[in-house]
Parts: C-alpha cells; structure tokens; sequence
C-alpha cells in the first residue's frame, strides 16, 4: 500500500470532516479472522476522496445507501465518488489477526492455551481493524461494539459494558485520531481502584494473575500521584473517563498512549525478581502515557513530523515527574545512562535528522525518525528550554496550548506562538539552532595558569550556534565538588574554577546535549577521583564520555575498558552497573577489543563485585546478571541451577534461571535437551521465548540453521520468539560456526518485507544483523543493501545505522590496533 503523503492528507482533510465512527467487532469467528464493520458520518466539499481499509475480504461497502464496488480496492485504498454535502459509509469487511504487534493482534498463552487480543491502531495499523480516514488530523467521537466470547472482559477507550453475554458496547469517546484506537479483549484478570472521581483498573492474562496482584499497589500509586501532578501542571483535568493500563501480551513498543486505554508490554508485570532500576523504568513509562493524554491526546499533531513534540513532551514529563512525585529518585540517572546514550548514538550517524523536521515525508517514512532523536534529544532540548525560559513561562505556554486546542490538531508554530505570548523572546532563533539544526555539540575544558576555559565545537557538516545553560564541576582528590552556572553562548567562556582541581567536568548536572570531554590531567586523575564522586547523575556523564571518546577513536578502547573494571568495585547504582556491563557486550568486547581475554577479566571482576554485594539488594541482581553473561566456568552456573553455591539473597527464580542457561548454551554445556526440561519448569510464553533465545545461541550448525530459518522464513513466528531468535543467534565467541552467514544475511534480510509489516520488519533487520563480524568488506555489502530502493525503508534504516556502528568499530580497531 502506497503510505500517505502530506500533500495527501491535507488534500483530504481540505475536503472532509469526520463527525462520527462506529465500529462493530465480531471476535468469535475464528483462529485467523474477525468480522468488522464500520460506519462513518462525515461532510465533505468534493465530490470524490478514499476510504483506507486493509480487509482479508472486504464483503461490502454502501455510500449514502449506494453499494461501492468493492473490486475498486487498490492497495488498501478504496475510491468513493459521487460524495454528498452529508454522507454515510457504511463497509463490512473480514480482517485478519496479526501476529507482528499491530493491527488486532492475537496471542495464545502457552501457560494454559487462552487467547488474548488487543487493537494497536499506530500509523498505517488502523485500516487493519477498521475502515477509516487514517491520517492524524481528521479526528472524531468513536462508538464501539464488540462480540466476544462471554468469558472475555472488553476494555476500549471509552466505558466498557457488557449489554447481553459477549456483547459489549463502549461509551462514545471525544475526538480521536485513528492512531488511539484501541480494543483489549480476552480473558485478562481485572484489578480496579479509582482516584479523585477517576476510575482505574490494571489488567494482564490469567497467567500474570499473582504477579499482577503484587506489582498492581505500585503501579496505582505512581499513576494517583502522576495524576494529582499533572492536574497541576497543566490547569487541566483528565477528560477521557476511565483509565485502564493494559498489559498485554508481545506488545512491540514500550506503552501505546491509546486514551482512557492504555496499552504496555507484559513483561512490565514483573513475575521474577528486578531491580530498582527496572521498577523506576515502569514508573517512567507509566507517566510518560499519562503526559500523552493530554499532550498528544487531546492535542494532537497535525502531520508526523510533528510526532517528535508528542514523544519529546512525555519523556521529558516522564523523568521530572517521576522525580517531583512519586518515590522514584533515579530517573535522571537512567535519562543519562540510558535515554540520552541511545539519542546521542542516533544523532551521531549518517541518518541524523532534525528534532522538529519539515513536513516533507509520508507517514511510513516518518516512522525511520521515531528515535532516540525524536524521545531523548527533544527532551533534553525541552529541559534546556525550560531552564532557558523560566519554568513559569515554559508551563504557561503548554497550558495556553492545551486550552487552545482541545480535542484538535496544532502544529509546533502554534506551541512556540504561544510561548512567545508568555513571554519568550526570539524563540525562533533558539529552535532554529537546537531544533531544525541535526548534530550534537562538543564541549570541552581545558587549563590555564589561571581558570578553565570552556569550549564549544558544532560538527563541521551541521554548523550551529546553541547556547547551554550548564554547570561545571570541579572535583578534588576527595571528590569534593565545586560547581559554577554557565550560560555558554559563545564558542569559549572563561569559568571560574581552580585549574589545580583534580577533574573537571563540563555539564557535570547532565543539563544539556552535548558530546562531553575531559581534557588530560582530568582523565589521568579519573581512577582515583571518580568512586569518590557522590553525585550518580555525574558519574553517568563521565561514563558517557567514556563511551563517545573510545567510539570516537579518540580513546584507547583498552583505556576504556580499564575504566569499566576500575569502577565495577566501587559503583552501588544497578542502572550504571547494567548499563556498562552491558557497553561492554555490545561495543567493547568482540567489537573494540578481543573477546578473549577481556571476558575473562571482567569475568573475574564482576564475580569479586558479586561476593562484595549486598545479600538481596538490586545491585546484587544486577551484577549477578552481569557475571552470568560473562562467565566462562560452566560448572559453576551449571551448580547454580542445581541449588548450589548461590550466592546469598540471590533468588534463582524463572527468568535469572533462564539467564544461566543461555550463558550455558553459549558455551556449548547444555543443548535441546537440557533447554526442553527448563521449558517444562516454566511452561509460560515467556519461557518459550527463553527457550527460543537459547536454541539460537547453541554453538552448533544444526542450532543455527534451524534459528536462521526462524529469522528469515517463518511468516507466522510471534514477535517476540522472533527477537528472541535473532539475539541469540551471533556471539563474539561463535565467530567462525557463524560466518557462512554474514552473506546470508544480506542475501536473505530484503525477503523479510514480505513475510512481515510495520515495526517489526526495521526491528528484526537490526537485531539479526552480523555487528561482530568487524570486517571492511561488510561497509561495502551494506552500504549496497542500503542505496538499493527496493528494499524497504525500514530494512534500509537498520542496515545503514548498524553500518555506521561498524564503521566507528573499524576505526577504533585502526587507530589502536584492537
């Protein structure tokens, strides 16, 4: 189906108001299809326009009591001639399941054989559940009906009831943009609260039931306490009704902000033990829906270039928030280490585009900027904005914007008019530079006899001029810290800090977005100096610079690495801890460096940290994940599975379980066997993902072949046994068993399009492609793969920024002959 132009839309939106949708869902019709029917009232000033429906069998279609030949589907565009001033549509269709995260999905439980479903309607996904307009700008009040078996609950955007058994109808909404509708429909377990005249409720599959009971106290607490914040902060009550948090099975995305119906993944019912990292996370996403509601739900952006404002907006409030309401306090902490890390590595490949771009793409490429550009840099540049402004003037303007467009479309001229009317001056300088200019700034300090000179460098091929309204931190052998507010608007600024301080740090606050580096003396003192640094949000920046200065091939790798053993003894945050064993898997070892022996010094390390880490704490699970993931001794995990030798308070529950037994498969200790009696102790879907993860990663050829032909062939392999699959498959260990494969894999990916749609397509592209195979010739494969236009856009996007990646690797590997 050719996506939708802006020239399309506006062409339609011109011409038509949607006043009306009603939407009939029949889900007891079978395995692989489900009946819908779909009735719109709208007016329109031509005579002609198209309806978008992606059906199984469209079955009939009647404008204003005429049929529609429904042969003249083309690509799921349906022309309508004849319109009338006031006009009709009325189209019954048969609609496939999907089973790649959007459209209506289907899911069985492998726990028991129940079946759950649930309506993921975002960009181009909602013509696969019902007839529409689809396009963000032409919202409208939506009424509900859906037949179900009588044992299913029904939730949608609107009230929920259930009129006869199995047959339920939904209160007509507000206006909605297509991409909110929503449906969960299954035997889900119900948990309900309500909070100041709000209904709540928390919903997950039968299996989750126990773990829902435990984890729903939390997830009411921080969503009262987000709401009580929000009602605040914007002069705005909720105006959806009830609120439902749905988590759902094989769910793509983090959460899906579907009004009054809000759709997370299922693994954020937390059934083994996590940390307190992973907790906070939850939280974050949980507000981060919450901000949706108003900024994107009731206004809305009226093309998807403007999608970034949306996701911007909710991950900045997401972090502050969390920090100003609930007892969450490490939000920042996860923003530098994890958010911003994965921004800044998007901003700094050959893909990088504006935050807020020019409204030129169709709607599916406008999908390839939904990045960490579009979520952590436009927070970032939000923060900064706020401390530019004031924070009274940055929240009067949202609250203007809100009230003014209420239940409509704006544009972001219309958010930065009404700044400006709340007293920001000669904003469009400032959004010209931070916002329509791509790139990230570097920013330096270096000494003189008598201060610290401050630097600012924009990359040569985006030349900007940003301010940043920053601190500077100076730290002495102790660690004890002097800091001092800079607004740096020129390419140097003088600071006033003693050049003897033993490390300087510029935005040591994490307040701005920049690439950050230390200058000699500062990384000569580092190993001493920063287990003494108290502040984590500090340390999370020094890291960073870490990481950017080693893929920059500016810093010895094994400099690098030295770093990330040096700090493993002395860091008590599980988000660092994660985060830079997990640098280490993904960048450092097999990429940077060799794998061996670098595995097994940080082997060593992280088994000494676990022996010094608190019994039960999150640090302890935190590490422990990190030793499994790189021990070499399989007799040693393979105790651990037999009860032996754990460690104090560490729980070997299902899913750290299945941790060890994929360490175990990598090295060849276990095979099919050993994987099939796990599944029977855990006979969940979650464990058949486990499973499918550690199939993959079995050094065999067998292993592999049957993982490769999951990966490229399978059309009907759930979502997340595909990911799982695609994980698995390569290891820095496993390097020769599978070469054969780096060319597969530019044979074969482009096939995939055809197997499959939408997110998961890009998704599995990038997890299956070779990034260890660190080799000249894979630039040139890929970069072949990525200038041939028949492949699609996403496959395209994947393979251009691993190729990026591989290219920083190929470059650390030739200045530091790694």
């Amino acid at each position: 189906m050719p996506s939708l132009t802006v020239d399309g839309a506006r062409t339609r939106a011109a011409a038509l108001s949607v006043q009306s949708y009603d939407v009939d869902l029949d889900l007891t019709q079978g395995e692989r299809t489900f009946g819908s029917t779909t009735t719109i009232r709208f007016t329109a000033t031509a005579m002609t326009t198209w309806v978008d429906v992606k059906p199984d069998e469209l079955t009939s279609v009647t404008l204003n009591g005429t049929a529609v030949d429904v042969a003249g589907l083309n690509e799921g565009r349906l022309e309508l001639t004849g319109l009338q001033p006031d006009n009709e549509l009325v189209v019954v269709a048969s609609m496939l399941y999907s089973h790649d995260g959007e459209g209506l999905h289907r899911a069985v439980d492998a726990a028991d054989g129940l079946v759950y479903t649930y309506a993921m309607s975002f960009l181009d996904a909602a013509p696969r559940i019902f007839a529409c307009f689809d396009q963000p700008d032409l919202k409208a009040p939506y009424r509900m009906k859906v037949t179900a078996p009588p044992e299913w609950l029904v939730l949608g955007n609107g009230a929920a009831t259930q009129v006869s058994p199995g047959r339920w109808e939904l209160a007509e909404t507000p206006p909605l943009s297509t991409y909110f509708v929503t449906v969960v429909a299954g035997p889900y377990h119900q948990i309900t609260d309500a909070h100041d005249g709000i209904p709540l409720s928390v919903v997950a599959r039968q299996s989750l039931k126990d773990a829902l009971e435990r984890e729903a106290g939390d997830i009411f607490e921080v969503t009262k306490q987000s709401f009580d914040e929000y009602h605040r902060m914007f002069g705005c009550r909720y105006p959806f009704g009830e609120y439902h948090q749905a988590f759902v099975p094989e769910f793509n995305a983090g959460a899906m902000e579907n009004p009054g119906c809000v759709t997370f993944r299922d693994p954020m019912v937390f059934r083994s033990a996590v940390t307190d990292g992973e907790r906070s996370n939850r939280a974050r996403t949980v507000v981060h829906e919450m901000a949706h509601q108003w900024f994107g739900d009731i206004v809305t952006m009226q093309w998807w270039n403007d999608l970034w404002l949306n996701e911007s907006f909710a991950e900045y409030m997401a972090h502050r928030v969390s920090t100003d309401a609930t007892r969450y306090t490490d939000n920042w902490i996860d923003f530098a280490f994890i958010r911003k890390w994965w921004g800044l590595q998007a901003d700094q490949r050959s893909s990088t585009h504006p935050v807020a771009a020019d409204a030129v793409k169709d709607a599916l490429a406008s999908l390839d900027d939904f990045d960490g550009i579009s979520y952590a840099k436009g927070a970032a540049v939000l923060k900064q904005l706020a401390a530019y402004l004031g924070d009274d003037v940055f929240l009067a303007g949202v609250r203007a914007h809100i009230e003014s467009n209420q239940f409509g479309n704006a544009t972001f001229a219309d958010l930065v008019a009404k700044w400006t009317e709340a007293g920001a001056i000669d904003l469009d300088t400032w959004a010209r530079h931070w916002l329509r200019t791509p790139g990230v700034d570097t920013l330096s300090a270096s000494r003189s006899g008598t201060g610290i000179t401050l630097r600012r460098v924009a990359p040569a091929e985006y030349p900007a001029e940003r301010p940043h309204k920053l601190s500077v931190g100076g730290y002495d052998a102790d660690g004890r810290a002097t800091t001092v507010d800079v607004l740096l608007d020129a390419d140097e600024v003088t600071v006033e800090l003693d050049p003897a301080l033993a490390v300087v740090i510029p935005d040591a606050g994490d307040d701005t977005w920049a690439k950050i580096r230390l200058d000699a003396d500062s990384l000569a003192n580092l190993p001493s100096v920063l287990p003494k640094i108290s502040d984590g949000v500090t340390r999370a920046v020094v890291l960073n610079s870490i990481r950017d200065a080693v893929a920059d091939a500016e810093l010895d790798p094994e400099l690098g690495f030295d770093v990330l053993v040096g700090m493993l003894p002395h860091e008590t945050s599980d988000i660092a801890v994660a985060t830079m064993v997990g640098w280490a898997q993904s960048h450092l070892l097999g990429v940077y460096l060799p794998y061996e022996p670098y595995r097994g010094r940080l082997a060593d390390t992280l088994a000494e940290r676990l022996r010094t880490a608190p019994a039960g704490s999150s640090l302890q699970l935190a590490v422990a994940r990190g030793s499994v993931r790189f021990a070499g001794e399989a007799d040693v995990l393979a105790g651990w599975l037999a009860g032996e030798g754990v460690p104090a308070g560490l729980a070997m529950d299902a899913d750290l379980r299945w941790t060890v037994l994929l360490q175990l498969a990598r090295l060849g200790a276990v095979g099919d066997a050993e994987i099939d009696a796990e599944l029977r102790r855990d006979t969940s879907s979650e464990g058949v993902v486990h499973a499918t993860r550690c199939r993959a990663a079995l050094p065999t050829p067998e292993a592999k072949e049957r993982a490769w032909t999951q990966i490229m062939t399978d059309a009907d392999v759930p979502n997340y046994e595909l990911y799982a699959a695609s994980e698995g498959f390569w290891h820095p260990g496993q390097l020769e068993l599978t070469a054969p494969y780096v060319d597969r894999y530019f044979a074969e990916i482009a096939g995939t399009e055809k197997l499959r749609s939408g997110w998961v397509v890009a998704f599995s592209a990038k997890l299956a492609f070779p990034r260890y195979a660190v080799e000249p010739a894979i630039v040139s494969r890929a970069s072949d793969l990525v200038a041939d236009e028949s492949v699609a856009a996403g496959i395209r996007r994947s393979v251009g920024d691993s190729v990026d990646d591989l290219k920083r690797a190929l470059a650390v590997r030739s200045a530091f002959g790694s």
